[in-house]
């Protein structure tokens, strides 16, 4: 089982239990002549870890197996700063924007590749070290205020927007750590080095660039559990995601260099926050909590852009972004 899946279980719990208290506290709306603030301005951070894994399926070309090959990209923690913004319209509607960003540094890159003589087989496996680069999104939401909670203990809204995902990994060196060259035929060219081979340290070897385009629909809640503390959470679905990857291989002179390998595909996701919020004065909070972001390709195709040959395309049988840490920060109303 994948590491993400018991946090991103144990996330979605805690969310869709808080929007359960808060639906039990009632839906009563707060008197018309209350005052409510129509701005929202939030800075924070989120310290995160996160990973993409890839594979197509070039078995059409006799001795490769199916997955061909198999990159899996895993930093080590990617420290996000974020700001959010959001604007009460009219009493019920509201307009939110989140742009967060960072740099990437520290992590790893492992290539596998199989063949297929004698059955499905690990030809050859690679690590590299990942020095960078970066990472930035955006959200952008509309919504309206589903309920109010009795007492004045809470809220329930419901929103849909659009997200972009950027990441960009830079490897560098290779490490040999698996070599069987009898797992392809010999027909096909293809050998690898001995493991336990260190070879281009300190080169870029691969550079990976990740682009999800997102529609997304959710909710968001909060249970005031006193006077100053309050359980938050939001939870969405994504029911449409466009992917679009461009491989640079940077040792590949067969290949082009921009890019050597693109993928485009579409599929799903979801986005979960759970976590704390502390009154410290009259509308000036601190926020604690939890994020997973999840989103998979559920069809697609892979191009090799040959040097010196039409292209290339395979089925993309796996993509898959996971991104995943604890949340804290500040934010005003007024």
């Amino acid at each position: 089982m994948s590491p993400w899946i018991p946090s991103l279980t144990i996330v979605s719990w805690l969310v869709v239990v808080g929007l359960m208290v808060g639906v039990q506290g009632g839906s009563a709306q707060e008197p018309a002549d209350q005052s409510r603030p129509k701005f929202d301005l939030a800075i924070g951070a989120w310290i995160s870890t996160g990973n993409t894994q890839w594979a197509h399926n070039a078995s059409s070309i006799p001795g490769l197996g199916n997955p061909t090959s198999k990159l899996t990209y895993k930093d080590v923690g990617t420290n996000v700063l974020e700001l959010t913004g959001k604007v009460w319209v009219t009493p019920k509607w509201f307009g939110r924007l989140n742009v967060g960003a960072a740099s990437i540094g520290g992590g790893s890159l492992t290539d596998d590749d199989y063949g297929s003589n004698g059955g499905q087989r690990l030809f050859s496996s690679t690590n590299s070290n990942l020095s960078g680069d970066s990472m930035w999104y955006l959200n952008a939401d509309s919504g309206f205020r589903l309920a109010e909670y009795k007492n004045h203990r809470g809220w329930l809204d419901l929103f849909g927007g659009f997200q972009y995902w950027h990441t960009t990994y830079q490897a560098t060196g290779l490490t040999q750590v698996a070599c069987d060259n009898s797992a392809v035929p010999g027909s096909l060219g293809l050998t690898c080095n001995p493991p336990g081979t260190v070879t281009n340290q300190g080169q870029t070897v691969i550079t990976n660039t990740t682009n999800w385009y997102s529609i997304r629909v959710g909710a968001s809640t909060e249970y005031r559990l006193t006077r100053r503390l309050s359980l938050v959470g939001t939870a969405a679905v994504i029911p449409l995601s466009i992917i679009e990857n461009k491989d640079i291989h940077h040792l590949r002179p067969d290949l082009q260099q921009n890019p050597s390998i693109s993928m485009v595909g579409w599929g799903v996701g979801a986005d979960a926050d759970v976590g704390l919020r502390l009154m410290l004065v009259q509308n000036l909070f601190l926020n604690g909590g939890y994020r997973v972001w999840w989103n998979h390709a559920l069809d697609g195709t892979v191009t090799f852009h040959n040097a010196a040959a039409p292209s290339d395309s395979f089925p993309l049988t796996q993509f898959q972004s996971v991104r995943q840490g604890w949340t804290f920060g500040l934010n005003y109303t007024f």
